[in-house]
């Protein structure tokens, strides 16, 4: 990858992220709870994952030297999830919040071992839950799919030699 070409991505995935910053302070507008630079600091560190936890958030926030109440951190995911911005997920026995702006549904593969997150997007899967809700009278209006087992790093070896 030539210089131009990372400057490039760098210059899109920093135009997104204020394009994400904007739609959330707007969006927070609308809401009981004040924007200030804490919030916007804790949405910036939000948006720059695909997954995290409020303390793994809580501790990035503090090594940056920028500090924020965990109880505000809370509160800030809150509203991001109810508007949509954020998921609330259950992993390996701890919430994670998963970072939904500008992603499509997606599902989740969980190693069991190390606890690795692998994202995938089927239609195929797609289609099926569509087919189903329908087929029983439902309307999607949430979904969530999470397959647990072992990543390749994690599986033994005798397993990995059977090809399981």
């Amino acid at each position: 990858m030539n210089v131009v070409t990372r400057l490039s991505r760098s210059n899109r995935q920093e135009r997104r992220l204020d394009e994400g910053i904007q739609r959330i302070r707007t969006s927070f507008g609308r809401t009981r709870l004040n924007w200030s630079l804490q919030r916007e600091r804790i949405v910036q560190a939000f948006l720059q994952e695909e997954h995290i936890t409020i303390r793994e958030l809580y501790r990035r926030l503090n090594r940056q030297g920028q500090r924020a109440p965990l109880n505000t951190i809370y509160r800030t995911m809150r509203v991001l999830c109810d508007k949509g911005f954020a998921q609330a997920r259950r992993f390996n026995e701890e919430t994670q919040y998963d970072n939904l702006f500008a992603k499509g549904d997606h599902d989740h593969l969980i190693c069991t071992g190390c606890g690795h997150i692998v994202e995938f997007e089927d239609p195929t899967i797609e289609r099926l839950r569509q087919e189903i809700a329908s087929a029983n009278g439902f309307h999607l209006t949430a979904q969530n799919l999470e397959l647990y087992g072992l990543c390749a790093d994690c599986r033994p070896v005798s397993v990995k030699a059977l090809g399981r």
